[in-house]
């Protein structure tokens, strides 16, 4: 005879009370208990565990009178199935919220892109036209000094071809040359603070895609694996409850 069938009611009803009034029980553990036997089935369904389970993870939650049809089983699992739509809810809610925050990310990160295009633009645009203008500087002095004719007449059409002051356009480009490093330098740190905020929003996604309560159908593979898993949680169980028969 097993050492189960051994053990009275009364005993057994001693033991699920200490586990659950001493918190070391919850509605997970009762539920693989009542599966042990049918024994532990009926005693597990007893109304004084469910409304102590009741009273302690649904706090706000009204026990029933005792002259009501409902028990205080069904009333924990009412309030369950409550709690798990509520947290179900709050979970679409946060990931719709850490969404949008990608999708923001993301526009940021197109528009420093368009801004950075069109600076590094600015930027070439204004070192060419230095690079043409000092290219004048220089044959403009050195038109100052002896040059055979046909490059004396090379540098004086390029001189002639300059319609602005060369000098004050030459400060002009080099401070506008100037101010395109540092925006670029701007926009370059934004861009990959802003990447970093991308890159942790992405991960903070992927980790709310996640959720305990998502249903899903298991394969034949993995059906079989928890059949393993109950077994072993079968046998963890009774060594749990052998645990609290000796420290009665």
């Amino acid at each position: 005879m097993s050492w189960k069938n051994e053990l009275p009611d009364e005993l057994w009803r001693k033991i699920l009370e200490t586990g659950i009034k001493a918190s070391n029980f919850t509605y997970k553990d009762l539920c693989c208990v009542s599966i042990c036997c049918r024994r532990l089935h009926r005693l597990s369904n007893e109304d004084s565990l469910w409304s102590h389970l009741l009273s302690v993870d649904f706090p706000n939650q009204i026990s029933p009178p005792p002259s009501s049809s409902s028990s205080s089983k069904s009333l924990y699992r009412i309030s369950f199935e409550k709690e798990r739509e509520r947290k179900l809810l709050n979970h679409k809610r946060a990931v719709l919220r850490k969404e949008s925050q990608v999708s923001e990310h993301l526009r940021k990160l197109r528009e420093f892109e368009v801004r950075l295009r069109d600076e590094r633009r600015k930027l070439k645009s204004a070192v060419s036209e230095l690079s043409n203008l000092h290219k004048v500087s220089q044959a403009s002095v050195a038109l100052n000094v002896w040059q055979p004719e046909v490059v004396r007449g090379r540098q004086r059409q390029m001189v002639e071809q300059c319609v602005v002051p060369v000098e004050s356009r030459i400060r002009a480009l080099e401070m506008e040359v100037k101010l395109c490093n540092q925006q670029l330098q701007v926009f370059d740190k934004a861009y990959r603070d802003e990447k970093r905020r991308l890159d942790a929003a992405k991960e903070e996604l992927k980790s709310l895609m996640y959720h305990p309560l998502q249903d899903y159908k298991p394969t034949s593979n993995e059906s079989h694996e928890n059949r393993k898993k109950r077994k072993k949680l079968k046998t963890c169980i009774d060594s749990k409850i052998l645990f609290y028969i000796s420290t009665l």
